[in-house]
């Protein structure tokens, strides 16, 4: 199951580079986890500094 990101997110951009499959871009002002792209190795809720990244 992929990781999402919730609501929490302040969009600050820290996930998306610490993402080894470049599964996390940018939308309408919000961060998104690609799931089909996303191998649930969790180094982006590691990265995340407000805790709004989980599975």
């Amino acid at each position: 199951m992929a990781y999402k990101i919730s609501d929490a997110c302040v969009n600050c951009g820290a996930c998306e580079g610490e993402c080894p499959q470049e599964a996390i871009s940018e939308k309408n002002g919000k961060r998104l986890i690609d799931p089909d792209k996303c191998v649930d190795c969790g180094v982006c809720a590691g990265a995340c500094p407000v805790e709004a990244i989980a599975q």
